[in-house]
């Protein structure tokens, strides 16, 4: 519990130091551009095939879960909600913090070991403002757009599993789709993947920065980046879909 807390103190400072430097330094609009393009490029094809078999699942398992009811045709409505809702902003968010985040706590975790962080220091360069702003606005950037991008291969890909393997009605499939979600929901799911962005790029490069000496150091830090951020990410999602679809007031 001790080490715990000391965790989340040391945590709370490094997010205190970086927010002072971000608004006293003016980040290269070039760097987020690179940072994003980079962190998608290299998150887009493991999200592709996440994103197909995971619609693909959801189809066949609502389809078996509503057939006994006299659901079936329901399949959309379930693919869409369950996509749309949940399912698509988290996978988007795990896939970018197995991919970008372990290369953002790997390569500042270098940067420690090798001095280069405390050169940047001597040399009058912000290491907050250098290093952990521009792949927070990249990160910020492209996961909203790769959860769209995953929404629409979730209800894709159950589309065409409704249709062509369990002999359903593609209208109606798309229709109960287009029923099942709101604009709102595309705008709560980019509202998520931000927020997912921001503490998988605070958490790995928190790691990153606090990184021990050795290839044993760097290999924790990289591992506690992906499990703390895939776990942080998951519990904040319960409470933010409590806070925009369940009617909690905090």
């Amino acid at each position: 519990m001790i080490a715990l807390l000391t965790r989340t103190g040391d945590l709370a400072w490094f997010v205190y130091d970086f927010v002072r430097a971000a608004l006293r330094h003016r980040p290269p609009p070039g760097r987020a551009m690179e940072e994003a393009w980079r962190i998608g490029f290299k998150s887009l094809p493991i999200l592709l095939i996440i994103s197909s078999f995971v619609g693909t699942n959801l189809a066949l398992q609502g389809y078996a879960a509503m057939r006994p009811l006299g659901g079936g045709r329901l399949v959309g409505l379930f693919v869409a909600l369950a996509g749309a809702r949940e399912l698509a902003p988290i996978i988007a968010a795990s896939m970018v913090a197995a991919k970008a985040g372990t290369e953002m706590a790997s390569q500042i975790g270098v940067m420690r070991i090798r001095e280069q962080i405390d050169a940047l220091e001597v040399m009058a360069v912000n290491p907050y403002a250098h290093l952990v702003t521009p792949r927070l606005l990249g990160i910020s950037l492209v996961l909203p757009a790769l959860t769209i991008l995953s929404i629409f291969l979730m209800i894709a890909s159950g589309y065409l599993v409704a249709v062509h393997q369990l002999d359903l009605n593609g209208e109606v499939f798309l229709r109960f789709a287009a029923t099942g979600i709101a604009p709102m929901d595309f705008v709560y799911g980019m509202l998520k993947a931000v927020f997912f962005g921001v503490v998988i790029c605070v958490v790995s490069c928190y790691f990153g920065f606090t990184c021990t000496a050795g290839p044993q150091g760097v290999g924790r830090a990289t591992n506690r980046a992906v499990v703390v951020s895939a776990v942080v990410c998951v519990v904040c999602n319960y409470f933010i879909s409590e806070l925009l679809y369940g009617g909690i007031s905090f």
